[in-house]
């Protein structure tokens, strides 16, 4: 069983601009490698917006991912 947290792609952008505002990725959040707990609109971890959690969802099935997954 693995550990590691899943890494985006080098080529997926960190941030874009919606409406003059900053928001960032999911690839970001990947990186940065834990929640922020600020109720980002792209955030990856489950739970969502709890500052610390580093339980990465799996995107792609709506659920939490474990090592299995990895």
């Amino acid at each position: 069983m693995s550990n590691q947290i899943p890494r985006p792609a080098p080529s997926q952008p960190d941030f874009y601009f919606e409406n003059g505002l900053l928001v960032y990725t999911a690839a970001f959040h990947l990186k940065r490698g834990s929640c922020c707990g600020s109720g980002c609109r792209h955030c990856p971890y489950e739970p969502k917006h709890v500052e610390g959690i580093r339980k990465v969802a799996d995107l792609s099935h709506g659920r939490p991912m474990d090592d299995r997954d990895t």
